[in-house]
């Protein structure tokens, strides 16, 4: 049996770690899981064409599946730190670069680590 490539190991990873999240947030339907399994078939062929990417696959898929649910759902997820104001989705940082983070700008806070949102309490997408 052959080794599971690298590239193979970070897709299986990215896809575990935005799982877990959108199970935080329950909401992880099959609908939106088919959302996490389109984002992994498009970023296994960028990192095919850019293999220095490979540490950068969680995040872009993160952000894939947050831009996937804003067009279909409303705002995921959301912030669970800011409890006034009007509801507003944390973001993935760095776009682009390893160990991806959900952060609030409003707060100017690292929120949770991608993969860790259950231990921040995540919330539902709203519109």
């Amino acid at each position: 049996m052959d080794p599971i490539s690298p590239l193979e190991q970070a897709l299986h990873a990215a896809r575990a770690l935005v799982l877990a999240d959108l199970a935080a947030g329950e909401v992880a339907a099959a609908d939106v899981v088919s959302l996490v399994e389109d984002s992994v078939v498009q970023r296994r062929w960028w990192v095919e064409q850019w293999p220095d990417g490979v540490a950068f696959v969680a995040g872009l898929v993160a952000q894939d599946v947050q831009d996937s649910l804003l067009e279909r759902y409303g705002r995921w997820p959301l912030c669970p730190v800011c409890g006034t104001g009007d509801p507003h989705a944390l973001d993935v940082e760095p776009e682009l670069g390893p160990d991806p983070h959900w952060v609030c700008h409003k707060a100017g806070v690292k929120v949770a680590a991608v993969g860790a949102l259950g231990s921040a309490t995540g919330g539902t997408p709203s519109s």
